[in-house]
């Protein structure tokens, strides 16, 4: 069986994609076989296509989809052919229209949930997960400052924040940004093209600083994210959306309060089979229950996957981005 996927056979942009026919086996032991209905896009594709995060070429990209299991390999006892399913998983190799993979990242989707929705939200959901649950302590009542507010990951964040009873304060670049953040659970907003959000921060707080700093954008935001801390608050950064953070003194960290400061990523937390299932568990419920309903906001057909790259690199989207296929 062969299945139609984009290539890159070296780093570089979007021109580098190219239509290609693969040739699909079967699924071995621990495998399924997935045929695909939509695919999310992120921007950890931006970096491995650019080779800011290098990558065996060629190589199909992707992190997340979700289909129809048209396959299971032996040991396989979560999946069965005809099952509804997605995932966010590596290694990368969803640009396409069907794959044989492992299986332990692969998650039922429910029947409730779409498999636009499901494309459009493993990933960034699970990613959301282990910012809320399984980073630091944040209780309700809590202050966390997103930054890109109102992207794929943001837009989950702040109706999970509602959600939990956390204050979210939102960054984003424009005025209409700023009022989808809030329309989605935001407490608060700042332009921060047209204001000094580091001191709207300490504003907002009556000049105490955040509890939590949740940052994906990465140079343009660091220093200012540290300093809209409070004594003893807690940096996440967890991506690098403006280029990545540059080397830093630690003792700075500890003459702006002790702060404390991590860069996760959620391939370490969904490398453990349970722990992925349970996380995609935990998301689906809060989906289902209505407490976080996904925005697709960008549609592109899987062969147009260069422009849907240039869209996300110019910041020219909102919400969640897929592939049709």
């Amino acid at each position: 069986m062969t299945v139609k996927a984009m290539v890159i056979e070296e780093h570089g942009g979007p021109e580098q994609f190219k239509l290609v026919e693969q040739e699909l086996g079967q699924p071995g032991p621990g495998e399924v076989l997935i045929r695909h209905k939509a695919v999310g896009l992120n921007f950890i594709d931006v970096y491995q296509r650019t080779g800011l995060y290098p990558m065996t070429l060629p190589h199909v990209l992707g992190m997340e989809g979700a289909g129809v299991i048209e396959a299971v390999g032996d040991g396989v006892t979560h999946l069965k052919a005809g099952d509804r399913a997605a995932y966010a998983a590596t290694p990368p190799g969803a640009y396409c229209e069907a794959r044989v993979m492992p299986a332990a990242q692969v998650c039922p989707l429910p029947d409730a949930i779409s498999f636009e929705e499901g494309a459009a939200m493993m990933l960034k959901g699970m990613t959301v997960n282990y910012l809320f649950r399984r980073t630091t302590p944040i209780l309700p009542g809590d202050t966390v400052l997103f930054h890109a507010a109102a992207g794929g990951v943001g837009l989950i964040a702040c109706q999970w924040a509602r959600s939990e009873g956390i204050r979210l304060i939102g960054t984003a670049g424009t005025d209409e940004k700023c009022q989808l953040a809030l329309d989605h659970g935001a407490s608060e907003c700042i332009n921060y093209r047209t204001e000094d959000w580091v001191a709207r921060v300490k504003d907002l707080t009556g000049g105490a600083g955040v509890d939590v700093v949740m940052d994906a954008v990465g140079a343009d935001t660091f220093e200012g994210s540290l300093d809209s801390l409070r004594p003893l608050g807690m940096m996440i950064s967890f991506g690098n959306a403006s280029g990545p953070v540059p080397p830093f003194s630690v003792g700075i960290l500890g003459q702006k309060g002790s702060l404390k400061i991590t860069r996760p990523t959620l391939f370490t937390h969904i490398a453990d089979g349970p722990t992925c299932q349970q996380m995609a568990r935990e998301l689906f419920e809060k989906v289902v229950a209505g407490d976080v309903k996904l925005r697709i906001d960008q549609r592109f057909p899987l062969e147009d996957v260069g422009e849907a790259h240039r869209t996300l690199e110019a910041r020219r989207t909102t919400g969640s981005t897929i592939l049709t296929l």
